[in-house]
């Protein structure tokens, strides 16, 4: 049986090995990063100390992090995704090289809902050659999966590129 915690565990080494690979992969793009939920913020502390040559733009509803992971006011996108991810496709014309999304809850059916929904407001802000990483499976007309790297458990962190 597989417990709580070991889904825990999965989710987290499966994001830092794709954050980790997706830096990499997407290292020389100019475009600037996208942090889509802030939470904690230990996703965005692992980005910014990962990526130098990159502003990290943080979108969130309100900011509640560790004092630590709080992006500068100037990179923090605040509101609901509904509205501030299709602006962001006016603010950011050449899109973002690596978007990051970790907004889902405990909940796989709502999570699921809520990834169909935000999909198509994630897809058009990814820069060719980009990579979307996410918690939940996305679903994309136009962006293609990934293999995972190695260390990342299966169905629990998905990567997605933008090829042309």
């Amino acid at each position: 049986m597989i417990t709580r915690l070991d889904l825990f565990i999965h989710r987290m080494v499966s994001q830092r090995a794709c954050l980790d690979h997706s830096i990499a992969q997407t290292t020389g793009m100019t475009q600037p990063v996208f942090e889509l939920g802030l939470g904690n913020g230990r996703t965005y502390h692992h980005m910014k100390s990962h990526i130098v040559d990159r502003d990290v733009y943080v979108f969130e509803r309100a900011v509640g992090a560790h004092p630590d992971s709080i992006p500068p006011e100037e990179l923090t996108i605040l509101g609901d995704v509904r509205e501030t991810l299709p602006a962001a496709t006016d603010r950011f014309p050449d899109g973002a090289s690596l978007i990051h999304a970790d907004l889902g809850g405990h909940n796989r059916e709502k999570n699921d809902i809520f990834a169909r929904f935000v999909s198509p407001l994630v897809e058009p802000l990814l820069a060719v050659g980009g990579l979307m990483v996410s918690s939940d499976r996305m679903y994309f007309e136009n962006l293609v999966e990934q293999p995972l790297p190695q260390d990342a458990v299966e169905g629990r962190c998905f990567i997605y590129r933008r090829e042309s």
